[in-house]
């Protein structure tokens, strides 16, 4: 069967994306433009203060955009609803940038549980079945942890999907993933292999919303922070502008199919 013009329909795609990326941007920040120009020289103005005051360069604000994107957009492809996503460093130095679940009600502290994730693993961990015991009733813990280490994942496999290089590791992401699989493994070498499947699985899932995964970064870089709602706002409306350039070069190639047809058969009944 044949798929078309590949080059044609990545064209299509990736100006969907981008547009669809601008106008995210935009609904994000409001439309300023007045055509005059300065406007858009006094965001890169503030752009770069607000770079040097964090101490970073843009290609580590880029960096940390795309990897706090690739856990939001992953989250979601898992059904787990977010509470929103900064890009923003803590105050006290904890992290770089943020993704936290629904029950934060604010971008920095914590409010969900009285222990952090390490903590609450160690105190799974005993109560977890021995060998010989059934996992049934356990079986809830497991998939958490299946699925908290691909959530986990994708941030690294977002950066090595959109930049070059290997992905700057996150000390957080590893003491988590780390913890999580230990729930599930007996063994430091079968940890380190369950985790590359969940690496694998993650790239799975965001291979095919790698476009996703540029707007949702851009727009992060221009708004710092984002409630759960915007981020959903974001993905569903990039998803539905690629979907629909998908459609429309599908629908450009069908019509250049039935002309080509039009004029075999013309030319036939000339013969």
């Amino acid at each position: 069967m044949s798929k078309g013009n590949p080059a044609e329909e990545g064209n299509a795609r990736l100006a969907a994306s981008l547009a669809v990326t601008e106008a995210a941007a935009r609904v994000g920040m409001g439309n300023t433009d007045d055509g005059s120009g300065l406007d858009e020289c006094d965001e890169y103005d503030e752009y770069d203060e607000l770079l040097a005051s964090l101490g970073r360069t843009e290609e580590e604000d880029e960096r940390i955009a795309i990897h706090e994107a690739g856990h939001a957009v992953c989250a979601r492809l898992l059904g787990h609803p977010l509470g929103g996503a900064t890009v923003d460093p803590d105050p006290n130095g904890k992290y770089g940038g943020l993704v936290w679940g629904p029950r934060h009600s604010v971008a920095f502290g914590k409010n969900d549980d009285a222990d952090d994730v390490p903590e609450l693993c160690d105190k799974l961990r005993t109560l977890m079945p021995q060998d010989g015991e059934t996992r049934s009733d356990a079986a809830d813990v497991y998939l958490h942890a299946l699925n908290c280490c691909i959530e986990l994942a994708a941030a690294s496999v977002a950066e090595r999907m959109l930049l070059a290089g290997e992905p700057v590791p996150s000390v957080s992401d590893v003491e988590h993933t780390i913890k999580y699989a230990s729930l599930v493994c007996r063994s430091p070498e079968a940890a380190q292999r369950f985790i590359r499947l969940c690496e694998t699985m993650a790239d799975d899932l965001l291979r095919p919303y790698g476009y996703a995964l540029v707007a949702l970064s851009t727009v992060l870089r221009i708004r710092r922070t984002l409630s759960g709602e915007e981020i959903d706002n974001i993905i569903t409306t990039t998803v539905a502008g690629f979907e629909l350039a998908a459609e429309q070069a599908r629908r450009r190639r069908w019509q250049h199919r039935v002309a080509n047809a039009g004029r075999f058969k013309s030319e036939a009944s000339q013969r």
